[in-house]
């Protein structure tokens, strides 16, 4: 059976089923088959003449079917049917959410969030009652921290000891010229009070240690790691699981980014990686650089999922391990799954407690991320 894809902007119609498996011999048959099955997604797709919308494409593999055979594309059965309206992305005009408890100032910030069925005024209460906290104010903490702030997340706490650096500025995007010096955790609280003053910011100017992991940590519902070096990795992963709380993990690395979502149970950093790789072997972005707008993509990534586990929406990453190539402009996805001899999260764990992570990776945890 060919897969077809649904937009969110059509999910309504489908009863909120992204993918959908239909026998059709060609497109023509799906797009049939589709209006028959879903009333009301038909007059999305077609106009009175029984055309497609000139504001929607019908892509297969990848290919819009302009370029094959139309209608009469033939589908195989591993095909992928995409079906794509445009979006605006412009404002709904005339919109009026309801308040609830919200301030005024707040049911107009967050309209566009409370408008939306799939949050409302429960889902974005949800968002101010979350408390997240983020490894590293850099590349990837910055983007994720700006956009978790803007949409309302209620507590964000910033873990890192560094400073802002000149070098900093052409990635970590939450830092400016006049930080230069300053603490980058207080560079970053100054800078989300001013996107949102809804958002607390808990600042913790320290290196995460075995010592104070556990403690910082368990403050917080979801733990985002933007770490950049593998002693702290692993730190963040074993914390993370030993106080059974979700971890969206990401990485960056000159024009390659990575992310995922572990939850207790379901998997590990370790169950990918059991041990790190010999000092040296891979350099870090200071030693072999990085492109600068590549921790935008992933840090709001991690963003995305981190609001859709606080939400309970969609797919998150878990069980995928997504990787991006920046300079072919592609992603791939690997399907991850627990391995029942991880030392962690294995049948038969042997860490049951932190230990050294300098000692275990042979080399010092840095101060944030890249």
């Amino acid at each position: 059976m060919a897969t077809v894809y649904i937009p969110t902007s059509l999910r309504r119609l489908t009863q909120g089923s992204a993918r959908l498996a239909s026998d059709a011999a060609d497109v023509g048959a799906l797009l049939g088959w589709l209006d028959e099955a879903f009333p009301g997604l038909g007059a999305e797709l077609f106009d009175a003449d029984g055309n497609l919308h000139r504001f929607v494409n019908v892509y297969v593999n990848n290919r819009a079917i302009d370029e094959l055979q139309g209608f009469e594309t033939i589908l195989e059965r591993e095909d992928e049917v995409a079906v794509i309206p445009a979006i605006s992305g412009g404002q709904t005009n005339g919109a009026s959410p309801a308040s609830g408890r919200f301030t005024p100032q707040q049911a107009v910030r967050y309209s566009r969030h409370i408008i939306l069925p799939e949050i409302g005024g429960v889902g974005q209460r949800k968002l101010l009652n979350a408390k997240v906290v983020l490894i590293g104010a850099g590349g990837l903490g910055s983007p994720a921290a700006l956009y978790l702030a803007a949409a309302g997340v209620g507590t964000l706490g910033v873990v890192d000891f560094d400073d802002v650096d000149l070098s900093n500025l052409h990635r970590q995007i939450i830092h400016g010229h006049a930080n230069v010096g300053r603490p980058k955790v207080e560079s970053a609280r100054d800078r989300l009070a001013d996107i949102n003053p809804d958002t607390t910011v808990v600042p913790h100017t320290e290196a995460l240690t075995s010592e104070n992991a556990m403690q910082i940590l368990d403050q917080y519902d979801i733990v985002v790691n933007g770490s950049d070096n593998f002693a702290t990795r692993y730190l963040v992963n074993d914390a993370a699981y030993l106080l059974n709380k979700p971890l969206v993990d990401g990485a960056i690395f000159r024009f390659d980014g990575q992310a995922t979502v572990f939850m207790p149970g379901q998997g590990c950093y370790r169950c990918i990686f059991p041990s790190p790789p010999p000092p040296g072997a891979v350099p870090s972005c200071a030693e072999a650089g990085v492109l600068g707008v590549l921790p935008g993509m992933i840090g709001v990534i991690q963003a995305t999922e981190t609001i859709k586990l606080i939400l309970g929406l969609g797919h998150p990453l878990v069980g995928r391990w997504l990787l991006y190539d920046s300079l072919e402009m592609e992603f791939r996805e690997i399907k991850l799954q627990r391995d029942p001899e991880c030392p962690l999260c294995g049948d038969n764990p042997t860490i049951r407690a932190l230990i050294d992570y300098e000692v275990f990776c042979g080399a010092p945890m840095a101060a944030t991320g890249g």
